[in-house]
């Protein structure tokens, strides 16, 4: 399988199931270049007509952003989440708490963004106007703070009350929601 029709949001050799914290702050990693990809992309079109390569981006972003980032959300809801929920300090729980009302934010911002991206990858439309522009910030816009809050606060917090077992089951369901094999 190559790396264009892989799974976004795994597959790199260093990262994998049994270290699921690790394959989270991975998948981080990829929403940076994805929402980059992005952002190079509204650039060109400001210079250059539409073509093919410009089709090819917003393809590739359509691809993360309705892939992988659905599941990373959704390990974080099921797994990292719960548990500071009902254990963790004040300052975890509050954390999740914005961090859950991201994710609802977030995916409202997609569903536009992604509309934007649709059309242009399947040529009905070749630039971005001023209000694009703007959808196309605000669901970019959140995940820098979002990323730092989970990789700085929840993740920690998160490690610190999981016992090995528990971390371990959460990369086998993560595993298995995803159809991956050993």
């Amino acid at each position: 399988m190559t790396a264009s029709n892989a799974l976004p949001g795994f597959g790199d050799a260093a990262v994998g199931f049994d270290t699921p914290f690790e394959m989270l702050t991975a998948c981080h990693e990829r929403v940076q270049r994805s929402l980059a990809l992005l952002h190079r992309l509204r650039d060109y079109l400001r210079g250059h007509a539409c073509d093919d390569s410009a089709r090819q981006a917003a393809r590739d972003v359509l691809r993360y952003f309705d892939i992988a980032a659905p599941l990373h959300h959704e390990d974080e809801e099921l797994h990292v989440f719960p548990p500071l929920l009902e254990r963790g300090g004040a300052d975890a729980v509050a954390a999740v708490r914005r961090l859950q009302q991201d994710h609802e934010a977030m995916s409202a911002n997609w569903q536009a963004a992604r509309a934007l991206l649709l059309a242009l990858a399947e040529g009905r439309r070749a630039a971005f106007g001023s209000e694009d522009e703007t959808v196309l910030e605000r669901f970019a816009g959140i995940y820098a703070e979002h990323i730092r809050i989970e990789e700085e606060v929840v993740y920690p917090a998160a490690r610190a009350l999981l016992a090995p077992a528990v971390v371990q089951s959460m990369g086998a369901e993560m595993r298995r929601r995803r159809g991956a094999v050993d």
